[in-house]
């Protein structure tokens, strides 16, 4: 096995399409498990079989915790993809940040607009040994390259498909 690399700084390239342009696309499948509800006793398979990750309502939902949940898998992406975002630009300014974190705090509520739900982000933000001043301009530059606080920002397209 080769040792793992980080991305090119290709990836920071300007698109100039006038279309969507699809990179990679990541399928995951939801069952119901036990209980049969995907949330409650789910079980969720990537389709190239690197993910496979039982679901379970924490306690603070009434359930009996012991597995993960959406908001955990949510926040693990949001804090990757960002942390992934953040290296690529510290790395094209030529800052050195090996001991940089990012935290994804995901909160599930209730939405007072409709009286249904909600998701709240709230990120978090390590980078010992830069100077405040660089660090924040790392951290603004990030916000705007990441498609998940893009997304968390301006929301993103959605198409919901009931197939047979």
């Amino acid at each position: 096995m080769s040792k793992l690399q980080p991305p090119p700084l290709t990836l920071l390239d300007k698109y100039r399409g006038e279309e969507f342009q699809p990179l990679y696309t990541a399928t995951v499948m939801v069952e119901g498990g036990e209980a049969a509800h995907g949330r409650a006793s789910g079980i969720a398979r990537s389709d190239d079989g690197a993910l496979r990750v039982d679901l379970r309502l924490p306690p603070e939902l009434g359930g009996p915790g012991g597995g993960s949940n959406p908001e955990q898998l949510f926040a693990a992406g949001y804090a990757a993809c960002f942390h992934g975002a953040l290296c690529l630009l510290a790395a094209k300014a030529g800052l050195a940040i090996p001991d940089a974190t990012v935290k994804a705090a995901i909160t599930f509520g209730r939405d007072p607009v409709d009286g249904l739900y909600a998701l709240a982000a709230h990120i978090t933000i390590r980078l010992p040994g830069l100077d405040r001043p660089v660090a924040e301009e790392l951290v603004r530059n990030t916000e705007r390259l990441c498609p998940y606080s893009k997304m968390a920002r301006q929301g993103m397209h959605s198409v919901v498909v009931l197939t047979e």
